[in-house]
């Protein structure tokens, strides 16, 4: 999964969970002049935009003080959104029979996107349906996971982007 490297983890969550709220993943694309930092959060009543400002604010000041990245980057703080991405296998269990659209690092079954209900976790494997297959995917070998949204399954699933 796309994750964060563990330091700024470590420094982002208990920020995050402090202020109220729950930090679904952490986002890092390094580079030189442009890189980004997209911290998803939610909470039960949801994400409003002064709740992605307040977190945004108390981590722009953490940030500054401990300086854990080199170079420029832009934060972003958002809201993971119905197609919520996924960066833990307890989310996965939390959205048992949920459908979400896999990408892998390298091909299962020929196939490098699976779209299939999460049927169940075992250890470090997410067993998806998909159609009359069931598919066992190692959590190590999902590039990304997005949880796809009902509305979406009712028009006949996602485009695969």
């Amino acid at each position: 999964m796309k994750q964060a490297p563990e330091h700024l983890v470590d420094l982002i969550e208990p920020i995050v969970e402090g202020l109220g709220y729950e930090c679904v993943g952490i986002e890092y694309s390094p580079h030189p002049t442009h890189g980004m930092l997209r911290i998803y959060i939610d909470s039960e009543n949801g994400i409003l935009l002064e709740d992605c400002t307040k977190v945004s604010h108390q981590l722009s000041g953490a940030l500054d003080v401990e300086d854990p990245i080199q170079g420029e980057y832009h934060l972003e703080v958002s809201s993971p959104g119905a197609d919520r991405p996924f960066f833990k296998l307890s989310q996965f269990q939390r959205f048992l029979g949920s459908t979400v659209l896999v990408s892998l690092f390298k091909p299962i079954d020929k196939r490098r996107k699976i779209t299939g209900q999460i049927k169940a976790v075992e250890g470090e494997t997410v067993l998806l349906q998909d159609g009359e297959l069931l598919l066992s995917i190692p959590f190590q070998a999902m590039s990304k996971a997005r949880l796809v949204p009902d509305y979406l399954l009712n028009k006949g699933g996602r485009s695969g982007k």
